[in-house]
């Protein structure tokens, strides 16, 4: 039986600022398995984002040797079972919210981007308002492949999404969040800080319900566990509901100041931080071995 689950964000918690992953973390997430302890994923990445992050890293096996069992992506949007790939949870805005969502941005004059529903959220359509949002220009780059600007219709006929994007510069972001999140209410808003310039505030739109802590509920109650049982890791904002929700929930020392304040600081992610929240973390020793 599962006797307990352990969740990790990605950027800048598991992985270091180099996108790499340290041999204590690795060890660390080995040894929960055989304890038989779920370990988790938790990412803002989409599906293709978190599988072009792990081909990115030094492993030493094939990536199915990469040692988790699921992967909530796009800040729980999908939820997919791991090696296996099996897609066991998703969900989408409808296109009435997606033009809600979208009005909402253009009103503001925020430069903004559409994900296409699971399973290709890669491809997105993308608007901006002219302004010097270097940040936004950095991601339509990174992802130019799948990036198409938003045409002459607008969103005319476009159906549903996984999440809208939007991409707030930091002289900017001052009070934003806040008012969209009142604006677009029944929705779920999520704030984030750019992994990419590490000063710009992202704010992702997904349908109600979805955030990261109601990925890992819903996922603990398919295993047949409670929150009680959950031990959590993060580094952002967008981990906070998730770090809120979890029985015990730790930030690594490169996390915001008011997060270190309020959860169990561990070192930070160039410093195997997942590795020390493992070791300390009380429930490892009531598991048994497979």
């Amino acid at each position: 039986m599962t006797c307990a689950m352990f969740i990790t964000d990605l950027d800048g918690t598991l992985l270091n600022d180099d996108k790499g992953i340290s041999a204590r973390n690795l060890a660390a997430l080995a040894a929960l398995g055989d304890m038989g302890i779920v370990r988790v994923v938790a990412t803002g990445r989409s599906w293709f984002s978190f599988i072009q992050a792990l081909e990115n890293l030094d492993l030493s096996g094939p990536r199915d040797s990469f040692p988790i069992d699921y992967v909530i992506f796009s800040t729980g949007a999908g939820i997919m079972a791991y090696p296996s790939m099996e897609l066991v949870c998703d969900h989408a805005l409808s296109s009435e919210e997606v033009h809600r969502i979208a009005g909402c941005f253009d009103t503001r004059k925020m430069d903004y981007m559409i994900h296409r529903p699971i399973p290709h959220t890669r491809d997105f359509l993308f608007h901006s308002h002219g302004r010097d949002n270097p940040d936004f220009t950095s991601r339509v780059d990174l992802y130019k492949p799948w990036a198409t600007p938003l045409g002459p219709k607008g969103i005319n006929g476009f159906g549903r999404a996984t999440q809208l994007l939007a991409v707030v510069p930091e002289q900017e972001a001052f009070g934003v969040f806040e008012q969209i999140s009142s604006e677009l209410a029944g929705l779920s808003v999520v704030r984030a800080t750019s992994p990419l310039d590490h000063k710009s505030l992202w704010i992702e739109v997904f349908p109600r319900g979805v955030s990261k802590s109601h990925g890992a509920a819903w996922l603990v109650k398919r295993l047949g566990m409670g929150p009680e049982n959950v031990v959590a890791v993060g580094n952002d904002y967008n981990d906070l509901d998730l770090l809120q929700w979890a029985g015990k929930g730790f930030v690594v020392a490169n996390a915001p100041a008011d997060l270190k304040s309020r959860f169990t600081m561990v070192q930070s992610n160039n410093r195997s931080g997942v590795a020390a929240a493992i070791n300390i973390t009380p429930f490892v020793s009531g598991c048994h071995s497979r």
